[in-house]
C-alpha cells in the first residue's frame, strides 16, 4: 500500500513539470511584423581612406528604413526555424568620403531590396513561455527575461541599382556601366540572387502570447554589382551603339584628372562582395494551437 502511495505521490508531482516542459508545443507558431533599419556595405561612399573594411567602412548616414514580416516555428525549446519577408533600402555615395579616389569617382546609387528567407534559429538558453510573478513569496513561472539566439540561414532577393541623373531615375543594370552585354567577358548581372543571412537577436516576454524583440542580421550575397559598380572602366569610344547614358553613368568626375578612370582603370573592388544588414524591433506573437495541432488565431 505505501508503493502505490509513493507512486501516486510521484505522479502528482511530476505531472506539472512535464505539463510545463511540454508547453511550448501549445505554441509552435509565432507571427511577427517588424520595423527598424538598413544599410550597406559596398564600394560607394564609406570611410575617409583606403583599406578599411566591414563596419570601419559603413557609412551611417546611408541608413534607411527597413520593414519585416515572419513566421516561426518552434522545433524544441532551444530551435526554431523562422522564415521572413523584408524589405529594405540601401544606398551609397562617393560625396559623403573625403578619400580622394572615392570622391573624385563621384557615383552614386540606391535600390530597394526585399528579401525571402527561411533561418534556423538556436538559443543560448530555454525561451521563458508564460507570465511572470514580481511578488515576494508568490511562486510562479521562472527563466530568462531575455531569450537570446543565433541564426543562419538562406534567401532569395531582388534588388535594382537607380541613381538620379538631370533630375531623372536611372535604372542602371540596363545601360551596362562597366561593359557588361558588350563584350563576352562581361555578362549582364542579374538582379535576383541568394543571400546567406547571418546574426543574433533578442526577445522579452510580455505575456503568454505577445513578446517584443531585436534582431541583427547581415547578408552575405555571392554578387559585386548592387551598387553597380565592381571591375574596371570601359571603353565605350569603341562602341558607337551603346547608349550615350552608359558612358555618362560610368564616369561622373569631373574631368580634371582623367587617368584615374581612363578605360582599364580600377573602377571598383571584384575581390569582395557587396553586403547589405538590418536592424529590426519587431512585435511577436505567439498562436496557440487548436485542432490538429494547427494555430488557432
Amino acid at each position: 500500500m505505501k508503493k502505490v502511495i509513493l507512486i501516486i505521490l510521484s505522479v502528482i508531482i511530476l505531472i506539472p513539470s512535464i505539463s510545463e516542459a511540454q508547453r511550448w508545443k501549445r505554441q509552435r507558431y509565432e507571427f511577427s511584423f517588424g520595423a527598424g533599419v538598413s544599410n550597406f556595405l559596398g564600394e560607394l561612399g564609406g570611410a575617409n581612406q583606403i583599406g578599411t573594411h566591414y563596419f570601419k567602412d559603413l557609412e551611417w548616414s546611408m541608413t534607411r528604413l527597413a520593414l519585416a514580416v515572419g513566421l516561426r516555428y518552434k522545433l524544441s525549446n532551444y530551435f526554431a526555424l523562422k522564415s521572413h519577408l523584408t524589405y529594405g533600402r540601401v544606398a551609397g555615395d562617393d560625396k559623403l568620403t573625403t578619400e580622394y579616389f572615392r570622391n573624385y569617382r563621384n557615383l552614386d546609387f540606391y535600390s530597394d531590396v526585399y528579401e525571402f528567407n527561411i533561418n534556423f534559429e538556436g538559443a543560448f538558453q530555454q525561451e521563458q513561455i508564460g507570465h511572470r510573478y514580481r511578488l515576494r513569496k508568490v511562486k510562479g513561472l521562472k527563466g530568462y527575461e531575455i531569450y537570446t539566439y543565433a541564426f543562419v540561414g538562406a534567401g532569395v532577393y531582388f534588388f535594382d541599382p537607380k541613381t538620379n541623373y538631370q533630375g531623372t531615375v536611372v535604372r542602371l543594370q540596363p545601360l551596362g556601366t562597366e561593359g557588361q552585354g558588350f563584350v563576352a567577358t562581361r555578362s549582364k548581372y542579374s538582379l535576383i540572387q541568394f543571400c546567406i543571412p547571418v546574426g543574433i537577436g533578442f526577445k522579452y516576454t510580455l505575456d503568454r502570447s505577445w513578446g517584443v524583440g531585436l534582431e541583427l542580421g547581415i547578408r552575405k550575397t555571392f554578387t559585386d554589382y548592387i551598387d553597380d559598380v565592381s571591375t574596371t572602366y570601359f571603353d565605350f569610344a569603341n562602341y558607337s551603339g551603346a547608349d550615350p547614358l552608359s558612358a555618362q553613368l560610368s564616369d561622373r568626375s569631373n574631368g580634371s584628372d582623367p587617368n584615374i578612370t581612363a578605360p582599364g582603370a580600377q573602377r571598383g573592388d571584384p575581390r569582395e562582395n557587396d553586403s547589405y544588414m538590418f536592424a529590426i524591433f519587431s512585435l511577436n506573437y505567439k498562436l496557440t494551437n487548436g485542432r490538429g495541432n494547427l494555430p488557432r488565431f
